[in-house]
């Protein structure tokens, strides 16, 4: 080659990118070039189902074992017919006890063992101090009426302390959880994560728009909002939101006095995340051409295609040379202000994303009210927004905590109906009406009244003390509790009355008495459902759970509040009922006497008592239904077993809004539109030595970085991206560093009079570069010159001649500890992928853990003070998901285990009886899960503080029934457990599932979807499971297996009423 008029041809050598360019340099990295990263990772296997015969194995295990069980039992139960036909006349003459095969046994008068004799003196204890306690009541009724008063009035005065939680994070998160902690460490060391405020906009009139480049080139298509037409429409209603003015205090608060502009006070523009920022947010410079008469050289279609590629350039370097970097000093990435396009070709964007970052504040509630006033404006102004060229979803920070209170208050009306039914329910049913003539007398609507106040007094007072100790009470508590307390109240009151009605006052008894030997025989069996379900509600405390450990503290308060009023208050108010009934005086206005005369309170027996007895009882009992009985109901607890698996973990956000609210359009559009998820930050503890060579080579990204550097790891995990959820590479703050203060840049320069920093953009002779151009000079700073140059990196804002300055992108991620002279906390920021669904948000969390775990053991510091760990600001609602089951699982095996012990005990040792109680109830919860599984309901805290309260309803169901059948002398159990059921199960249904029933369908009508499903689905559940369980399943299984009768209650029964008119009851 020749010189040609004095040019010489270029002869210069290349490298390849994983060459060394000389002995100073090594080759680029793996996020510079592909070729030095190796193999692409790749994620694990996913784990093969378990399966059997090409079936979910749990559901062919639980077949088997089904049709297992079915055999073996109809094989027993035809075993033991045959051999009654054999060995007797009829197979209706009782199975003699000490013949084989016996299930329906005869008391034996055999030898009274020591457990049978302590049974009966704890259960004699019970009844003589309750009997006592109810005829003392029934004496004094003023004294007592007026303490049960003074009492509720002094645990109420507690209300003057009472404080609400109503911040989310607080409602879900514990404070000594490993997500609250990390919230806590990120919002000291960074400031707490900015409020968004956020649109998705879609052009459905606008047609897509086809752009020729010049000179020539492939068409390129555009999307339909990416019209400059709409794109201005757009930018105009941008200016509109920025011009927003809100009024808090008498102040004008705009979007500039609360957003976050991470340049001020040097540019203080508000960071806006839209295409828009591409045109600098300007009609001018999206209206900018560059052409002639003939050709358009450049426009608006060539900056959007430029700037997509590289958002930091301040130059596009097409004829327009307009900026890409946004007004507000930092890049705008395309990932986030566009959404619904294919791949990585972002022209065919189907829709615009603007985000409006609002700082947040720590400890500064004036400028967070500041911020809640112009969001509720912005609200407000979308709300009212017309443009029929523009379809927007929008959402503000305040946004789903407006839409839950806008919820909450919208369905007052629908719980107040609730409850209305139930009171109107409970004040009819409770009176026995023998005559019309008679109807005033022998309604108890003032004393069903006084019922429901005693309830709600005994929720009252449980406000009121924990609001003493300053204990803040929950939304939950509020719509729960009175539920729940409820259920257990009106069964404890239908038990007492309906008991009192059958009973017949004996000769010589006065009323006090009476009343007195009716609570001694009902007491015990309240006292053991009121006094398990504290205990399994205090131990619910036991929980990290926020929301089930205060439900379970102001629960357990509740219901023994309730039990300790309703066996003094409402005893004594009973018992003037009662007098009042025998002067013949009308219910409520009792100064109005009854012409009608009658020899006093007559014993009488419900239609529904009468219909337990005669027809439901003896039927359930027959010797061919009671198989059928238990092989339907372990075929669903078969069925539900085989489910519960399935069930889903998390709470979908669109449920907790109402049927019309705007945020549910908002969540439908960010899964159809978004293609970045919530920002996560990799943040590396204080404590790591970035001055040294070694400890800049952990965590850089760049050349000469570890290949499992932090950086790098995060980058290897947004390669597999749809399996770790990481959508980007992280952005690094101390790789920007080593590239703005290499002396071949023109952004690293000092006065080489003051040392003081000095930007790129000053003119003056006496600035010179930070380090020289030497390979000394070239290599990365370390010690005391790293120190030198970090702050001024991190409060360089980016120029057209040097973009790389840290102020915008790096100001917040850097702590520095010890006057400067040191870097304390540091993160690393990138995305999530987008993220539609609990499980997304849950596995998201995991994923994150994982990989900074994995970070910070390859980075060896494991066993030192510091950690890198991942901070996502939707981390704190999500972590409970992580250990809901073991939570569940904790908590209801807690709760049952307290009943089995509480039960055995208060069933004077009747070991037995507590086990088969705590099998029925287990079936009961086993089976709450089936019918969430069939309904859709989902596992979360809402829906665990039903599954806990579902153990206290189920106790109601079956403690009553089993306490009658221990207590029975009858001789079979068949017998007994027909006298249990007669005696008990109708008061039981008339109680608790009448009145549950009622007000639960009120629930159904809800605007409210949170409120449909863990609320009227899983209360209908609740309700009907127990009611099945407690007066169908539980009867028979203790006509099988139920525990023997306890010979030494026997033969105190037959003592206390030998020669009395009662003796002939006690063969019922």
């Amino acid at each position: 080659d020749v010189p040609v008029h004095g040019m010489n041809p270029m002869n210069n050598a290349t490298k390849g990118c994983n060459e060394s360019l000389d002995d100073s340099t090594g080759p680029c990295s793996c996020q510079d070039c592909s070729i030095v990263c190796g193999p692409k990772p790749q994620p694990p296997p996913l784990p093969p189902p378990w399966l059997l015969f090409g079936l979910d194995a749990v559901y062919v295990i639980m077949w088997i074992s089904y049709m297992g069980f079915l055999l073996l039992f109809f094989a027993l139960v035809f075993g033991v017919w045959c051999y009654r036909r054999r060995h007797f006349v009829s197979e209706y003459t009782p199975i003699d006890s000490n013949a084989a095969f016996s299930v329906n046994s005869h008391r034996d008068n055999g030898k009274i063992t020591c457990g049978e004799r302590l049974g009966e003196r704890f259960e004699n204890g019970l009844r003589m101090t309750f009997t006592s306690w109810g005829a003392f009541c029934v004496r004094n009724p003023r004294p007592v009426i007026l303490f049960s008063v003074v009492f509720v009035a002094m645990c109420c005065s507690g209300f003057v302390y009472i404080k609400a939680t109503t911040n989310p994070v607080d409602l879900w998160s514990a404070p000594s959880s490993q997500a609250r902690k990390e919230k806590e460490y990120f919002d000291t060391h960074f400031g707490p994560f900015f409020r968004t405020e956020q649109l998705i906009i879609q052009a459905p009139n606008s047609r897509p728009d086809t752009y020729s480049p010049y000179p020539s080139g492939d068409d390129v298509p555009f999307g339909p909002p990416l019209t400059k037409d709409i794109l201005h429409q757009v930018l105009d209603l941008q200016d509109a939101i920025v011009n927003l003015n809100a009024s808090f205090d008498n102040e004008t608060v705009k979007l500039k006095d609360i957003c976050l502009a991470p340049l001020a006070p040097y540019n203080n523009n508000c960071t806006i995340l839209s295409v828009l920022n591409y045109f600098q947010n300007s009609h001018s410079v999206l209206d900018h051409t560059i052409g002639d008469e003939f050709f358009v050289y450049a426009d608006y279609h060539t900056h959007f295609l430029y700037c997509v590629r590289a958002p930091a350039s301040l130059n596009d370097t097409s004829m327009l040379h307009d900026p890409c970097l946004g007004t507000f000093g930092g890049p705008v990435f395309p990932w986030l202000v566009l959404g619904g396009y294919d791949d990585d070709n972002y022209n065919n964007a189907t829709a615009l994303v603007i985000t409006f970052p609002v700082n947040n504040y720590y400890n500064d509630s004036r400028k967070l009210m500041k911020a809640l006033a112009w969001e509720k404006e912005f609200i407000n102004f979308l709300k009212n927004y017309n443009n029929s060229n523009l379809t927007i979803s929008f959402s503000a920070e305040r946004s789903i905590e407006d839409e839950i209170n806008r919820e909450s208050n919208s369905d007052i009306s629908v719980v107040l109906i609730s409850y209305l039914v139930m009171f109107v329910y409970i004040s009819i049913a409770l009176g026995h009406i023998r005559s019309c003539r008679r109807l005033l007398v022998d309604s108890k609507i003032s004393l069903g009244i006084a019922g429901i106040l005693i309830v709600l007094s005994s929720v009252a007072c449980s406000i009121g003390i924990f609001s003493y100790f300053g204990i803040p009470l929950t939304l939950i508590v509020i719509e729960v509790i009175p539920f729940l307390v409820l259920a257990i109240g009106v069964d404890n009151i239908f038990i007492i009355v309906q008991t009192l009605q059958r009973d017949e006052r004996l000769q010589g008894e006065t009323l006090d008495k009476q009343i007195g030997r009716v609570l001694g025989d009902v007491a015990p069996s309240m006292f053991l459902s009121s006094f398990s379900e504290t205990v399994a509600f205090f131990l619910g405390t036991l929980s990290t759970m926020p929301a089930v450990r205060t439900f379970s503290l102001f629960a357990g308060m509740a219901v023994l509040i309730d039990f300790i009023l309703q066996v003094t208050c409402f005893i004594s108010l009973l018992g003037l009922d009662i007098e009042r009934q025998e002067r013949n005086r009308l219910d409520i206005l009792c100064c109005i006497k009854s012409s009608e005369e009658t020899g006093g309170v007559q014993r009488s027996e419900s239609m529904l008592f009468l219909f337990f007895k005669n027809l439901f009882s003896p039927y359930l009992l027959k010797d061919w239904m009671r198989p059928i009985v238990i092989a339907v109901f372990v075929g669903i607890l078969s069925f539900s077993t085989a489910v519960m698996h399935n069930v889903e973990i998390g709470l979908d956000q669109s449920l907790s809004m109402p049927n019309d609210s705007y945020v549910i359009d908002y969540f439908s559009q960010i899964s159809k539109y978004l293609h970045a998820g919530p920002p996560v930050y990799f943040v590396l503890e204080e404590g790591h030595n970035y001055t040294s060579l070694e400890g800049q080579n952990m965590v850089c990204g760049g050349m000469g970085c570890n290949n499992d550097s932090l950086v790098q790891q995060v980058f290897n995990a947004a390669e597999i991206g749809s399996y770790t959820r990481i959508g980007y590479a992280p952005s690094s703050w101390i790789d920007d560093y080593f590239d703005w203060v290499k002396p071949q840049s023109s952004c690293c320069r000092v006065y080489n009079t003051t040392g003081q920093f000095c930007n790129a953009s000053v003119t003056d002779p006496s600035c010179t570069r930070c380090r020289p151009l030497t390979p000394e000079g070239k290599q990365r700073p370390q010690g005391k010159d790293f120190m030198t140059f970090l702050p001024m990196f991190l409060s360089d804002n980016p120029s057209p001649k040097c973009g790389k300055g840290g102020h915008a992108a790096y100001n917040s991620a850097v702590n520095f500890i010890n006057n400067k002279s040191d870097v304390g906390a540091t993160y690393f920021m990138t995305y999530h992928t987008v993220l539609k669904t609990s499980s997304d948000f849950i596995d998201a969390m995991r994923k994150a853990r994982i990989i900074a775990d994995n970070i910070t053991e390859t980075m060896g510091i494991k066993e030192k003070n510091y950690r890198v760990f991942p901070y996502s600001v939707f981390y704190v609602f999500y972590e409970q998901y992580l250990t809901i089951v073991h939570d569940a699982i904790f908590n209801l095996c807690i709760s049952l285990g307290s009943i089995f012990l509480v039960t055995t005990v208060l069933l004077g040792f009747e070991v037995w009886a507590a086990v088969v109680v705590s099998i029925t109830i287990a079936m009961i919860i086993i089976n709450m899960f089936g019918v969430m599984w069939l309904w859709g309901i989902s596992l979360n805290a809402v829906s665990l503080v039903n599954l806990v309260m579902s153990c206290g309803i189920a106790v109601e169901f079956c403690s009553h029934v089993t306490r009658a059948f221990t207590v029975s002398t009858k001789g079979s159990r068949v017998e007994r457990a027909e006298e249990a059921l007669s005696h008990m199960g109708s008061s039981v249904f008339s109680g608790i599932t009448l009145t549950k029933f009622g007000g639960i369908v009120v629930l159904a009508f809800s605007k409210s979807q949170i409120f449909k499903i863990f609320y009227f689905r899983m209360y209908l559940a609740m309700v009907v499971l127990g009611a099945t369980h407690g007066l169908i399943f539980l009867p028979v299984l203790l006509s099988y297996i139920g525990p023997s009768v306890n010979k030494a209650k026997t033969r105190a029964a037959q003592e206390r009423t030998r020669g009395t008119e009662r003796e002939r009851l006690l063969y019922f």
